[in-house]
């Protein structure tokens, strides 16, 4: 459950402190991206940090991606790319995260009882994708131990609707939240063993 909860994380990273300055735009757009398949970089939204501890709009889009730079407060590097009917829900996290509520369980339950009174709402099939690894080389474009993972939003699906475990496997697509507006499958392929 903690790599899973990892991935909502990555989704929310606003904090009121920040440790080190914002990289330029230019570094934040080439990092972020690598999240999205390749055929879809080039027209994807990206949302990053400014000077501060503020989320903005570093690239405006011309698809369906939205693409969320890495926070430089967070060691290691960790980016996500998602469907931009996913928006409404991932913003209201980032929004929950500003006013102090940091616990993933306390989110994502503020989150899923609101789409359950239709106060926020949520795809039938959104998509995200978190790329994370130990640092990233913007002049080389590359991400050192680099390990993507993928999501897929299926609200209130459950193990019996689906056919999938509700529990994690190494390698083996679960479903977590099930029964929730939330619901989601999980797609974690096995971590690349360290050259010895």
């Amino acid at each position: 459950m903690k790599v899973a909860r990892v991935v909502a994380g990555v989704l929310l990273f606003v904090s009121p402190v920040f440790a080190q300055d914002a990289p330029p735009p230019v570094t934040q757009i080439a990092g972020a991206v690598l999240a999205a398949p390749e055929d879809k970089r080039a027209g994807a939204k990206v949302l990053g940090w400014n000077g501060g501890a503020t989320m903005v709009t570093l690239r405006e889009g011309s698809n369906e991606l939205i693409c969320l730079a890495d926070n430089p407060k967070i060691d290691g590097f960790n980016v996500a790319c998602y469907h931009k009917d996913l928006d409404p829900f991932m913003a209201r996290g980032r929004e929950l995260t500003a006013q102090g509520i940091t616990d993933d369980k306390t989110r994502d339950g503020t989150r899923f009882k609101e789409i359950d009174e239709k106060k926020l709402s949520i795809p039938k099939d959104g998509f995200l994708t978190v790329m994370t690894g130990k640092s990233f080389d913007a002049a080389a474009g590359q991400v050192a131990e680099a390990y993507t993972r993928w999501v897929v939003y299926v609200p209130y699906a459950t193990a019996a609707t689906t056919g999938l475990p509700t529990k994690p496997a190494p390698g083996v697509p679960w479903l977590m939240d099930p029964g929730t507006a939330g619901a989601h499958i999980m797609i974690s392929p096995p971590r690349p063993q360290a050259p010895k």
